[in-house]
């Protein structure tokens, strides 16, 4: 049976954050959904029912992992895409709207407790497409998640980054243009993330210092990307001080960890983390993207982090 019990972190102040991701192993983090198909099944007042009690039991789950971070000193949370599902459309905007204080509370209890919160939308989120109704869609998921953010009172920087991958190859101009006009909640805090196959992080690189946007640096897609044998290999660490350019404030970048679940090179994620890059002692905030959550934080403390103390 696996451990759920997080060591605390230790005390060196300028050592990495490790992130929580949108849920846990255990059931102490979970939230409830509804597909799009079961809502439109619904008329229109029980749509409305039904999408008022799912914010409303949302927001407590939301409260209950904002509560799990602090019990276990964890100091960033990476919230779930669809915690407010169909708040792009007009009935879920006039209903999250409804629940604009709930929201707020959970921005300022987040904020009080100096957690971070922060978003990864979903791949189907395209800027760059070269159909404009899959942008003009992608544009609409995120104005209603920057507006999550607004009423939660949260920043309109990177500190509250709502970060997506580059979207379709070969498009870099469009990608840069289209960054330019977004409206200020989506682009204040947008961010990009290199991926394995098309966008790498040097290409990237070069659209975030144009676009004036961060980049938050993959060290497995990179791995992957470049087909590099080791988290250290020197390509690592010189890309990871590289993107931290792009980051207004330094001490807010922001990076992801995961290790292929079966072998070196492998795009699926392991359950624990076994090998971090060395050069991620120098990250801020690292976002453990491992199957086993907050178990895989927990061997990061003990093991990882102690190590670096």
């Amino acid at each position: 049976m696996i451990s759920q019990t997080l060591a605390k972190p230790q005390s060196t102040t300028n050592a990495p954050q490790l992130g929580l991701v949108c849920i846990t192993t255990s059931p102490e983090v979970r939230f409830k959904t509804m597909t799009r198909k079961r809502l439109l099944q619904l008329d229109e007042a029980a749509q409305t029912e039904a999408l008022q009690s799912l914010y409303g039991e949302n927001l407590k789950r939301l409260n209950s992992a904002i509560t799990f971070c602090q019990e276990h000193q964890i100091r960033l949370y990476r919230l779930i895409s669809n915690v407010f599902p169909f708040s792009d459309t007009p009935l879920g905007d006039r209903i999250l709207t409804e629940h604009s204080d709930a929201l707020r509370q959970v921005g300022d209890r987040a904020q009080a407790a100096g957690l971070r919160l922060v978003l990864h939308p979903d791949q189907f989120v395209v800027l760059n497409s070269d159909n404009p109704t899959v942008i003009e869609n992608s544009i609409t998921i995120l104005s209603a998640q920057a507006r999550w953010f607004d009423l939660m009172g949260l920043p309109q920087s990177s500190w509250a980054a709502m970060n997506i991958h580059g979207g379709k190859g070969d498009r870099a101009e469009r990608l840069i243009q289209v960054i330019g006009e977004l409206p200020t909640p989506i682009r204040s805090r947008l961010t990009l993330e290199n991926d394995e196959h098309t966008y790498s992080t040097a290409s990237l690189l070069d659209i975030c210092q144009a676009a004036h946007v961060p980049l938050v640096f993959d060290a497995h897609h990179h791995l992957i990307h470049e087909r590099l044998d080791s988290y250290d290999h020197p390509n690592v660490g010189q890309m990871l001080a590289a993107v931290r350019t792009t980051w207004p404030e330094p001490t807010w970048q922001l990076v992801h960890i995961s290790n292929g679940r079966e072998a070196l090179h492998d795009p699926r994620h392991s359950d624990l983390i076994t090998t971090m890059p060395a050069s991620y002692r120098q990250a801020p905030w690292i976002e453990v993207e491992a199957k086993h959550k907050e178990v895989a934080i927990a061997q990061l403390r003990q093991t990882w982090l102690q190590g670096a103390a």
